[in-house]
């Protein structure tokens, strides 16, 4: 089933599209408060598709997924109570425990390694409002993860556009599979130990 090649061609159409940056930037709030898909693979084709403007897209995501963050840390602070029922029925009651058990223990830093890497950042930005964390070191940790994860991505695509294209096209289907076979697995081990 070619299903990813379809989505991958799909994806660099609309990145191609007038409004592509206006959908990036309300991706780019929405993954930092609720939605589950990292704004990587809007931003990804974006910048692979006009890579002169990899940067500005970067730059994009990186303001608005901060925005998203102060958003985030707004709803922990002020309607925590509120948004906790959403935030059980996706599964994430136990993980934000966790999380905010790391973020009174390690602070800006647990803020900073979620803006960059691919834990869930929207259950930093709810538990940083939540536990009160200060909002100076939650911005600043918040920029820096953010622009080092979004600025990766697009040299990525800047530097190894065509190489990167030639070499992922013929596979993405395969790779479309495996990751999503890791990710059942990954579930699995998890929930099971």
């Amino acid at each position: 089933m070619k299903i990813f090649s379809a989505m991958y061609d799909r994806c660099l159409r609309w990145a191609a599209h007038k409004h592509a940056v206006y959908y990036l930037g309300g991706m780019s709030i929405a993954e930092s408060v609720f939605f589950p898909i990292p704004v990587d693979v809007m931003l990804a084709p974006m910048a692979l598709a006009n890579r002169n403007k990899a940067w500005f897209y970067a730059t994009v995501c990186t303001l608005t997924s901060v925005v998203g963050g102060l958003i985030g840390y707004w709803l922990g602070a002020e309607l925590f109570d509120v948004i906790f029922p959403y935030i059980e029925s996706m599964g994430y009651a136990e993980r934000l425990d966790t999380v905010k058990h790391w973020m009174n223990e390690y602070g800006w830093m647990v803020v900073f390694i979620a803006g960059f890497s691919p834990v869930p950042y929207k259950l930093f930005t709810v538990s940083a409002g939540v536990i009160g964390m200060a909002l100076l070191p939650f911005l600043f940790a918040s920029v820096i993860g953010r622009a080092a994860r979004f600025y990766l991505v697009a040299g990525l695509m800047y530097w190894g556009g065509d190489t990167i294209e030639r070499r992922l096209k013929p596979i993405i289907d395969w790779l479309g599979w495996s990751v999503i076979l890791l990710a059942v697995f990954g579930y699995l081990l998890y929930k099971y130990l």
